[in-house]
This record gives C-alpha cells, sequence and structure tokens, in this order.
C-alpha cells in the first residue's frame, strides 16, 4: 500500500501522558474512565474529565478511543452504559471493548459508535475477524503472538481494520486467557486489576522468570506493517510514565516520517533488558525473556529530563487557513479555517490611512505566519487590503490570536452520538437436575465406567474422533477446539470436519475463533473455557449466534453465577487443574512446543509446582492444585451442568475423582474451592 501511514495510537493513564502523546505526534489515543478499564490502577480520566479529554484532542486533530475493555458483572451493566452514554455524549471516537455482552449493549444503545474489539477477545482468525464484524466492530486488536507472515494473511482483504501491538510490554498468556492473578491473589486481570505475578520469580528449566517477557518492540518493521495496510501502530503503556510515551511515540513517529529512531532513548526510558520481536519474527524461544533490573530502573530516571523537554511545548499539528479583510470602511476581519471549521475575528477602525509605510499582503503573511505556542501552524494566506492603508502589528497579532482561540474552541466542540439505552429484563435462569460433563486431555486418561457423564469431551484430533466412533447408543462424545488457533485454522477446519464425519455431536469452542470456525462448518458448539461469559448480556450474545450451550468464567462466584439470567443451558467447571495461562512460548523451556506435547512444569519462588501442557503448538500453564466442588453440590444454583475438567491425571487417578465426586466425597490431598467463594476483583 505505497503511501499509507497507518495511525500511531497512543497510550494515556492519565492527562500528562495524553498531552506528551498529543505533542510528539499520535494521531490517536486510548485512555478509560474510573472503572471497567484494563488499566484500572492508572490515574484514568473521571466522569468530568473524560470529555475534557476528548475536546483536547478533538481541537487538535486526535482521534479519541474510550476503553470499556473488561469483563463486568451483571451489577455492574448500569455503570457500563453511563460510560458509554458518556462517550457519546462527548463525541469520542470508538470505544474498545471485550465484553461480549458490553459490545451487543453498546451497538443496540449507540448504532452510530466505532467499536474496537480489545486484544482481550483473544480473535486470531480471519473467521474470527469475519465475526467480529458481525457483531458490529469496525477494528480489531490483533493478538500479540502473531508471526509477520501470519499478520500479512490477515491483514489480505480483511473484514474490518487492524490494529497491532508495536511497542512496549509483553504478557506471557494471551491476552484473555490469563487467570493467574485472579486465582493467586483474586485480582483477575480480565478485570483490569492484573497483580503481575508473571513478573515475580517462576522457574522453568533454565530460567529463573520463565514467565517474564521482555518488552515489544517493532520498530524497524513498521513500514513493513504500514505496506501491510494495518490501520492503526498500537503503543502499550497505560501504567506507565508520559516520558515512556514521548520516547515511544517520538520514536514511531520518526520511523513513519522516514528517519532513524533512537534506539538508546527509547530503552532507556523503559525497557525488561532490552526488547524482542521474537513473536513478529517467528524466533520464540529463550532471548525473548527478560526481567526490569536496577539498571534499567536508573536508566530511565537518567533519560527522564531529557523526554520531558519533547513535550514541554504545544507542538503545531493543525494547518490552518487564514482570510484577511480590510473593508472600506475599514473593519478588519480575519477568518482562520481548518478541518470544514472556520472562525471570524473582527476589529473596528483598526486601520488607518499610511503616513509612511503602508500594510501589504507580505507584511500579513509574516504576523499571521507566527503561531508559535498554539497547536496551529499557518497554511494558505490569503490579505484583502486596499491601498494606501496602515494596520499596527499589535492589530493583526491580536486578531491573530482571538481567531486561532475561536477556532480552536469550534474544534474542541464536541460531536455526540445518539444514545438510546433500552429496558431490558432477563428472567432468572432455573436449572433443573445438574448433568455431569467429562473432558479427559487423552483418552487413556478414560475409565471404562462412564455411566455419570452426559458428554465425554476430548481435544479436537485423532482421539476424539476415535472414541465418537466407538461411542455406544446414547452416548456423547464432543472435541474440544483449541483456543490458540493462530495460523492453522485451515488445519482446524479439516479436523472439525473429520471428527463430525466421525459421530462426534458437537463443539466445545473456548475462543471465537473456534466458534466462528464451527458456525462456518454447520457444527453444534458450546461456549467454553476461555469464551469469559461473565454476565447475562454476554450469555445472550452466544446464545445468539447459536451456541448450545455454555461454561461460565471460573472468575465468577457461585452467588454470581447463580444470578446470571437468560435461558441458554449454563455450566461451571466443578473439578480439575484450570489453565491460568494459554502461551505460544513455552515457560518450561521446551520451546518446539508443536513437537514436544509432553508434560512439564514451573515452580514457583517457594518451590510450588504448575504444570504445563504442550499442544498444537502452545503451552498452558495448569494450577498448582485441582478445583473441586464434589462436596458443595448443595451450594450450587441455578446451574445446568457440572464440567470435570482432567488434564494430567492418570486413568486410575480419573476413575477415583469420579466415584469421588459421584458421591460427594470430600476433597483428597491438596485442592482449592477456586475462586468460587471469594470470587475476583
Amino acid at each position: 500500500m505505497p503511501g499509507f501511514k497507518p495511525e500511531i495510537l497512543a497510550p494515556a493513564g492519565g492527562f500528562e501522558a495524553l498531552k506528551a502523546a498529543v505533542r510528539c505526534g499520535a494521531d490517536a489515543i486510548y485512555f478509560g474512565g474510573k472503572t471497567l478499564n484494563a488499566r484500572i490502577r492508572a490515574d484514568n480520566f473521571g466522569d468530568d474529565e473524560l470529555p475534557e479529554a476528548v475536546a483536547y484532542c478533538r481541537a487538535r486533530g486526535v482521534r479519541a478511543y474510550i476503553t470499556l475493555n473488561t469483563l463486568a458483572r451483571d451489577s455492574e451493566i448500569g455503570q457500563a452504559l453511563k460510560t458509554i452514554e458518556a462517550a457519546c455524549s462527548c463525541g469520542a471516537d470508538g470505544l474498545i471493548l471485550q465484553d461480549t455482552g458490553l459490545a451487543a449493549l453498546a451497538r443496540e444503545a449507540a448504532p452510530g459508535m466505532k467499536l474496537h474489539a480489545s486484544t482481550q477477545m483473544s480473535v486470531q482468525t480471519r473467521e474470527g475477524l469475519a465475526l467480529l464484524k458481525e457483531l458490529g466492530f469496525s477494528r480489531a486488536v490483533l493478538p500479540r503472538e502473531l508471526s509477520g507472515p501470519e499478520l500479512a494473511a490477515l491483514a489480505d482483504k480483511p473484514p474490518l481494520e487492524l490494529e497491532v501491538f508495536v511497542h512496549g510490554a509483553l504478557c506471557m498468556s494471551v491476552s484473555g486467557q490469563c487467570y493467574l492473578s485472579a486465582f493467586l491473589g483474586s485480582r483477575s486481570g480480565n478485570r483490569g486489576l492484573c497483580a503481575g505475578p508473571c513478573r515475580l520469580p517462576f522457574r522453568g528449566g533454565d530460567n529463573a522468570f520463565a514467565l517474564s517477557l521482555k518488552d515489544l518492540s517493532l520498530l524497524k518493521y513498521l513500514p513493513e506493517l504500514a505496506a501491510m495496510g494495518i490501520a492503526s501502530l498500537k503503543i502499550e503503556g497505560r501504567m506507565k510514565s508520559p516520558e515512556y510515551v514521548a520516547a515511544a511515540v517520538t520514536a514511531c513517529r520518526r520511523v513513519l516520517d522516514g528517519q532513524e529512531p533512537d534506539n538508546r532513548v527509547l530503552e532507556n526510558a523503559f525497557s525488561r533488558s532490552g526488547f524482542t520481536a521474537g513473536y513478529y519474527e517467528g524466533r520464540r524461544g529463550a532471548a525473548m525473556f527478560g526481567v526490569r533490573s536496577a539498571a534499567d530502573e536508573h536508566s530511565s530516571r537518567m533519560e527522564a529530563p531529557a523526554l520531558r523537554k519533547l513535550y514541554s511545548k504545544e507542538a503545531p499539528r493543525v494547518r490552518v487557513d487564514f482570510n484577511l479583510e480590510i473593508s472600506e470602511t475599514r473593519e478588519v476581519s480575519l477568518t482562520a479555517a481548518a478541518f470544514s471549521k472556520r472562525f471570524t475575528a473582527r476589529c473596528e477602525n483598526a486601520a488607518t490611512r499610511a503616513k509612511t509605510v503602508a500594510f501589504t499582503p507580505e507584511k500579513a503573511e509574516e504576523l499571521l505566519g507566527k503561531c508559535g505556542g498554539t497547536p496551529f501552524f499557518a497554511g494558505s494566506i490569503r490579505a484583502q487590503i486596499p491601498g494606501g492603508l496602515y494596520l499596527p502589528d499589535s492589530a493583526v497579532n491580536a486578531l491573530r490570536r482571538q481567531a486561532l482561540e475561536g477556532l480552536g474552541a469550534l474544534l474542541a466542540e464536541p460531536v455526540p452520538v445518539p444514545f438510546a439505552a433500552q429496558a431490558r429484563q432477563s428472567a432468572l435462569h432455573r436449572g433443573k437436575e445438574m448433568r455431569l460433563y467429562a473432558r479427559f486431555a487423552s483418552a487413556a486418561q478414560m475409565p471404562a465406567d462412564l455411566s455419570a457423564f452426559s458428554k465425554v469431551i476430548l481435544p479436537l484430533g485423532a482421539q476424539a474422533e476415535t472414541a465418537a466412533r466407538n461411542a455406544g447408543p446414547g452416548s456423547e462424545v464432543h472435541a474440544e477446539m483449541p483456543r490458540g488457533i493462530f495460523g492453522s485454522a485451515r488445519e482446524i477446519r479439516a479436523d472439525v470436519r473429520s471428527a463430525l464425519s466421525a459421530g462426534a455431536r458437537g463443539m466445545f469452542a473456548g475462543t471465537l475463533d473456534a466458534a466462528a470456525i464451527a458456525l462456518e462448518e454447520g457444527a453444534p458448539f458450546a461456549a467454553g473455557i476461555g469464551t469469559n461469559i461473565f454476565n447475562t448480556p454476554s450469555l445472550e450474545a452466544f446464545a445468539h449466534l447459536g451456541a448450545r450451550e455454555a461454561v461460565l468464567s471460573f472468575e465468577l462466584s457461585l452467588t454470581q453465577a447463580r444470578d446470571i439470567g437468560g435461558e441458554l443451558p449454563r455450566g461451571l467447571a466443578a473439578y480439575g487443574r484450570l489453565p491460568l495461562m494459554l502461551t505460544r512460548n513455552c515457560p518450561a523451556g521446551r520451546h518446539d512446543c508443536k513437537n514436544c506435547g509432553d508434560e512439564a512444569s514451573v515452580k514457583d519462588r517457594l518451590g510450588i509446582e504448575f504444570p504445563v501442557v504442550c499442544s498444537r503448538g502452545c503451552s498452558q500453564v495448569l494450577n498448582s492444585r485441582p478445583l473441586t466442588l464434589a462436596d458443595k453440590r448443595a451450594d450450587i444454583k441455578n446451574i445446568d451442568f457440572l464440567l470435570l475438567y482432567f488434564t494430567v491425571e492418570s486413568r486410575a487417578q480419573c476413575a477415583q475423582i469420579i466415584r469421588d465426586f459421584t458421591g460427594q466425597q470430600p476433597p483428597r490431598g491438596e485442592f482449592t474451592r477456586g475462586l468460587y467463594y471469594r470470587g475476583a476483583d
């Protein structure tokens, strides 16, 4: 796409960072309110500050996107709608969303507001992108784990705009698929309160920080991304300083303008032992890992004063065209125009008959070209001046200031997006007798007696097909689709067709990608673990997509799960070492995941082991202890099925767990109740 320049999209955790981003050349800024955004611990913007922030951007020709990119409880839906209404009222250019339910509500209440699918939605495939468009999104923020060729394939005539992270922190887990912070400290990353436990010591192989990646930097690939047609180049960092924002935006601006960035300054601004482009380059492995050292901290402190100078003054970024006129009655008017807005300042009797030197168009151009200290720079300057008149410099300067102030105020005025929330009511769901489902990581785990289960689920592939072929009358075998599909959608499609041909009754889809593929292949599907169904609207959104049933988020408490309405049958994970991370870089040090398949582990600083299992090019970090609700069945209300999620257990262990569960026996050995009794912040 010759000559195409994507937008530079910068983070703002507060007003100082917002100014830094704008003054250093960002084309768009993303920021959030005080609640329901993925960086809730940043300063953020209060209800009265959001309009001011949007107006500041609008007056300078910069787009403003509001983040609403977390999961909301049913009790928070009202607050979410108020945030959507506030974004519409101040004329924001888009909303960034994770929650499928909130997206449906936003589309219904404000069809004119552009919706951007957060990277937290984990969409990695063309099928998923097409589904996002169907859901009303105009842009998708892609995962950071994609390689250059994978990005190029998605960018080839995409169904909607694509946004790519090009600089900033890398999470170890695929965004939206991390539950580590919630389970270790009740602070959910999906709720904007990630405590960053991945930056603590977790040993995997020879790596003492096996869950901590270096920061991403794709600066040298920005021209390549622009050539692909990527619409937006995103900088991570709403929790970082204004100095960091200034450095990152300046570096991106220089590259897109054909200049060389100062990589030393950028690294000093913030890094974790340097940067990595490993995912983009397809070179995963130990070189991608890094931590924030004392030396890194010192470099940032030393660089900060110089970086502050980058944004200490207003930057001229809006072209303004002037038209100066002196009438026959000697009234002087100056019109300033930009972005189809015009403001005219007037002054009477300012012009007089020239005694020595007359005022000329050349003098007008000289004076009106001085826009320093404002967001404007002079474009065309026209002057209509009758001969023989004199106009003092002070009068022209005053008119210029008035015209620019008036034009700035016009540009800052909001262009509201119509908003009309619909009254919604959803009856409390009344679950019937709870059924039991069993998910096995392999057929070798399956005991002979599976009569307790209405459905048996195996990973998509040969084992699910064999089990489906051998299933007896009344036995249902379903296939679990992978959550890390990335560039293997064609292979997954073929496996879905094979599973259906072998007699599989349906798919368990843990992401929108998997759901989209199931829909396109005509496969009945359930919304599985990973879909993050957290409230009634999100459950109803999956019902609207065609899901037959759904597994609710295991970040809900039992009380919250009980109160979710809607008619779609729903279940809970009631046993298992739940997956706390989905990664594309093996933390156990076995980086050839495609051909691994072995079990491994990482250990925290207390020596507690977290199993790591690898499949289809991705790794999953499992919880150190199994969740069990075997003896708590009486506490579970309005739920239609319970899922036993077997991962690293042997066949004999699975048989014993099943006996204990059906007999509602107390747990054996170490166990956890997960978040079902304490919930997640």
